[in-house]
């Protein structure tokens, strides 16, 4: 079963930063895109970053020059590093992986979600 454990989540006041960190486990032959989605109370879930396989990026205008989105392909791994947050940057945190394993075709694999909380 392919697991996406993410990690760094927490509360931090206003105008401090974050990093997230989302690790697939299992056997993995490629990750193609992975992103970082969030969701709020009452709110639909929204994209925050997106990394290609090829280190092509993309951010929701609202984190555009706080957050920035890394991977690391020989741990699997990709990183949200996020700074300068604001009390609206308070959700679930998701990551998500478009990959394939040795024995699983490619799909879209979701993580369970850390809280991040800005207090003001």
């Amino acid at each position: 079963q392919v697991q996406l454990v993410e990690s760094g989540g927490g509360l931090v006041q206003a105008g401090g930063s974050l990093r997230l960190s989302c690790a697939a486990s299992e056997s993995i032959s490629s990750i193609y895109a992975m992103g970082w989605y969030r969701q709020a109370p009452g709110k639909q879930r929204e994209l925050v970053a997106l990394i290609t396989s090829s280190g092509s990026t993309n951010y929701a205008d609202s984190v555009k020059g706080r957050f920035t989105i890394s991977r690391d392909n020989a741990k699997n791994t990709a990183y949200l590093q996020m700074n300068s947050l604001k009390p609206e940057d308070t959700a679930v945190y998701y990551c998500k992986a478009d990959l394939r394993t040795t024995w699983r075709p490619r799909r879209d694999y979701w993580g369970q979600g850390t809280q991040v909380t800005v207090s003001s």
